[in-house]
């Protein structure tokens, strides 16, 4: 995939720890950069002078931003003739932020997309070059959306590179009716509040893979939580006390919540391979009118 403009260098975060070792692991940007002979930046700090300083040595005209992660000064912003655009998964300005995805799905967005953003020192608020809807299946996770949207993106960006370098491509302010924040995700917005409807907690398991993951809590385990998984997931009828298991099938229990109820397949304990939710249940001697949460 080719705009036909040169890429003259590729800045992305330092190596980080990872795994039990906590050995360092290269971001997938830097690995395909070495593979490809292009020149390379990991700054620890982007707001020191010395990233400026850099890429305008290597005589940049536009910088493209897509997940970078950090939050750049005015001395990259406004240091190149074109500016910053930014490649923001989400409709702006539906979800400015840090987490765009797993906030639409876990709203129930029908939709989301891809905007090509000028911009500026707010947050997401730039103007918009351009935009792609990307349809939200009802089976998406954040991990599955997320490759959509980057395969939309690319896309998206390639198609218009070209007249963003003739400065052809109009900026657009971004409309002031339907402003969502979506700040950085933490571990505990994963609990399932099973007094919410069941379609809202089955956005919120997909919404929450692959991290931080959704669960719950077990009866008589309080300080235990057990993690729900999007395999298997279906809306139901039963009825019952919310986080009360109302129905067990061969491969999967039926939970009682505020509104319908909700088929939950596969189920993994704290330190425990997942595992099909009855046998779980049955390993716990667990069934019918057991409550969870």
């Amino acid at each position: 995939m080719s705009a036909g403009v040169p890429l003259v260098a590729v800045v992305c975060q330092p190596d980080k720890p990872a795994g039990r070792g906590n050995a360092l692991r290269a971001p997938a940007v830097k690995e395909f950069a070495l593979a490809h002979d292009l020149p390379l930046l990991q700054p620890v700090k982007v707001r020191d002078g010395a990233l400026a300083a850099w890429l305008r040595a290597q005589g940049t005209e536009l910088v493209v931003v897509a997940a970078y992660g950090r939050i750049l000064g005015p001395d990259v912003l406004h240091l190149t003739p074109l500016g910053c655009v930014n490649v923001h998964a989400s409709l702006l300005p539906r979800w400015r932020g840090a987490s765009p995805i797993t906030r639409a799905i876990a709203a129930g967005d029908a939709q989301s997309g891809v905007c090509l953003m000028q911009m500026d020192e707010g947050l997401d608020t730039g103007p918009e070059l351009a935009r792609v809807v990307v349809p939200i299946a009802e089976t998406d996770t954040t991990a599955t959306l997320e490759a959509k949207l980057a395969d939309a993106g690319a896309q998206l960006l390639v198609a218009k590179l070209p007249e963003i370098a003739a400065q052809t491509l109009r900026a657009v302010p971004q409309p002031e009716a339907g402003l969502t924040f979506a700040p950085p995700l933490h571990k505990q917005e994963g609990r399932i509040d099973w007094a919410q409807p069941a379609r809202r907690i089955h956005a919120l398991i997909r919404a929450m893979q692959p991290w931080p993951g959704a669960s719950t809590t077990p009866p008589e385990l309080p300080d235990e939580a057990w993690k729900l998984f999007d395999d298997g997931l279906a809306l139901g009828t039963h009825t019952g006390e919310p986080g009360t298991i109302v129905a067990l099938e061969r491969d999967a229990v039926w939970m009682a919540t505020g509104e319908g109820s909700l088929r939950v397949a596969t189920v993994q304990r704290p330190g425990k391979r997942a595992m099909p939710a009855p046998e779980v249940l049955r390993g716990m001697r667990w069934g019918v009118g057991a409550r969870l949460g």
